[in-house]
């Protein structure tokens, strides 16, 4: 088949994280043949992730790595082809759906996102070089690892208040970090943080430097209003100012919500497009867990195997 020729599928998934592969597991053992666009950092943001020990199925738990490898040999295995590219571009307004990459050209009766989210880091040079060691965006998922060690959160919003407090079930402390004299989290999580008796705050404050050379010792803080800069002594750091869901190719297609998210019919993953099926973080503000975005790949799976009976395309 020439380059320019498009290749045709029934079932179409971008993305490649636990969502995308298990869409892909129950598409492909459903005889649909699916095409997963995996995109050059394939596995989302467990390929990021050291540790996962609350993954149902792994006792002794598994790295990020392995787990994505044995999801994608596990798509694999009944007939999916993963296609190691970035989707470019996006036409869901013709029929069928047309996805491109820098490569080929794609087009697909039903199309599945599980593009998944990315969280919001500080963008500073020793958070990026101690990320998986000491530095973190998820308490779920790496917060036990902390036992009995200060540690510290970024952020004044809800979620930065619930990781801290999640936190405190393990931490001898937890230090808020926040650039402001005020939270901005609700009324209700701004009470429960404030009188935890763990959690202690560093307002009017930036993170400027993460310290340690193989593991996080400490960071270094610059209040914004006497720009005077102090050393906190903390083993672990988690940065909760937010996930930004990767939805750009599909702005002004599909209809998301206020946050760029996908919004899906409750209870479904069908979208405001016929056909088009979003699953995992992608259409996920709330749990984010590798276990979740699973579970809406199969139903993402199930929704448009469904879907194409109904068209009459089996």
């Amino acid at each position: 088949m020439s380059v320019d020729s498009p290749l045709h599928t029934k079932v179409l998934i971008v993305g490649s994280g636990p969502a995308g592969y298990t869409a892909a597991i129950y598409a492909s053992r459903a005889g649909l043949e699916p095409i997963v666009i995996a995109g050059f950092a394939f596995g989302g943001q467990l390929m990021i992730t050291t540790e996962v020990e609350n993954y149902p199925g792994y006792p002794e738990g598994i790295s990020g790595p392995a787990m994505m490898e044995d999801l994608q040999k596990q798509a694999e295995r009944f007939g999916t082809k993963v296609v190691l590219s970035d989707a470019t571009s996006v036409d869901l307004g013709q029929r069928p759906f047309v996805v491109e990459t820098d490569e080929k050209t794609y087009t697909a009766d039903a199309l599945v996102v599980a593009t998944g989210a990315s969280a919001r880091w500080l963008g500073i040079p020793s958070e990026d070089r101690l990320k998986n060691l000491g530095v973190s965006a998820c308490a779920t998922c790496d917060g036990a690892l902390f036992r009995d060690k200060p540690l510290a959160v970024v952020g004044g919003g809800d979620t930065a208040m619930e990781e801290a407090l999640f936190l405190t079930r393990f931490a001898t402390k937890v230090t808020v970090v926040h650039r402001r004299d005020r939270l901005r989290a609700s009324r209700i999580m701004q009470e429960r943080a404030l009188a935890h008796q763990k959690l202690e705050f560093a307002w009017d404050s930036t993170v400027e430097e993460v310290l340690g050379e193989d593991f996080v010792t400490g960071v270094r803080l610059r209040n914004l209003k006497t720009d005077e800069t102090q050393d906190l002594d903390v083993e672990g750091l988690f940065i909760a100012i937010g996930h930004q869901p990767n939805t750009s190719l599909f702005e002004g297609q599909i209809e998301l919500d206020d946050n760029a998210y996908v919004k899906v019919e409750p209870g479904t993953t069908r979208t405001s497009v016929e056909g088009v099926f979003a699953c995992g973080d992608v259409a996920d503000p709330v749990y984010r867990q590798a276990v979740t975005a699973a579970g809406t790949g199969c139903m993402a799976a199930i929704d448009s195997e469904r879907w194409l009976a109904e068209q009459g395309i089996e």
